[in-house]
């Protein structure tokens, strides 16, 4: 089997893994890019018999603690992060942060972290909890939840007002989005695609987007839609039906790397 071949299915998540660790498309597709090249030019880096995913990981890592995101992202690229961006993705993420990053949001076992990470099972256990803890003190923020089903929009409320942050509301539409968005200013937007008047969860956010800088969080049932390449994708991306830890994972690092969203929820 060719490389391109093993590969091919994992890309996504490799992509998804990347942009969540990096706290950017730009960062984070960039890492994915090198990792790729790599194996291109040393395919003995993905030795057969070896899990491919947990490779890949491997090898990314490697060039994420190694290659700063200067050299890989172009200057113009990096202005228009903004400072607090450039600076959180030229600092290499705890390694407490990447392990459960790996378990919660990409689902990878504590032995898989291990692997991942090189180190015992018992290490990545407790690198997993340090990050739960750490994750548990982020600063509370004002939440706007975009979700037409009301089940689910309910299991997100419940899931982030027990992690602090507080509600604005929950708009089913585009329309009811800006309305809300009007009223009060959210520091984090989850968000799905298809809304129930036909209206677009994607236009939704954008309407917010060229308003103000607020970090989002797509929850959506097929999230190779928005990892196509042909289009700009979201860095922080949670698949449905999402898993609570998942999404908590995601939220932290949404709000690790925005300045904008660090206001306290009242």
């Amino acid at each position: 089997m060719s490389i391109s071949s093993k590969i091919a299915p994992h890309l996504p998540y490799l992509r998804r893994f990347a942009r969540a660790l990096a706290g950017s498309q730009a960062g984070g597709d960039a890492y994915a890019v090198a990792t790729l090249q790599t194996l291109v030019e040393e395919p003995a880096l993905l030795p057969d018999g070896e899990d491919v995913r947990i490779g890949l990981y491997r090898l990314l890592l490697r060039i994420w603690s190694t290659v700063s995101v200067n050299d890989l992202v172009p200057e113009s690229t990096l202005r228009q992060l903004g400072d607090a961006a450039r600076h959180s993705l030229e600092s290499l993420a705890p390694r407490s942060r990447i392990a459960f990053l790996l378990t919660a949001v990409d689902g990878l076992s504590q032995d898989q972290v291990a692997q991942v990470l090189d180190c015992s099972a018992n290490d990545a256990g407790a690198l997993i909890a340090t990050a739960q803890e750490e994750l548990a003190q982020q600063m509370a923020t004002d939440v706007l939840i975009i979700e037409d089903e009301p089940i689910i929009a309910m299991d997100l409320e419940t899931l982030v007002e027990s992690q602090g942050h507080r509600v604005i509301g929950v708009a089913t539409t585009r329309t009811e989005a800006q309305e809300l968005v009007r009223l009060n200013r959210p520091g984090l937007v989850l968000a799905d695609i298809q809304l129930a008047d036909g209206s677009s969860g994607l236009d939704a956010v954008n309407d917010i987007l060229k308003s103000f800088d607020v970090p989002v969080i797509f929850v959506t049932a097929f999230p190779e839609q928005l990892l196509t390449g042909e289009r700009p994708e979201p860095a922080f991306l949670v698949t449905k039906p999402f898993r609570i830890e998942a999404l908590k994972a995601v939220i932290g690092q949404a709000l690790f790397f925005s300045e904008t969203a660090k206001a306290p929820a009242r």
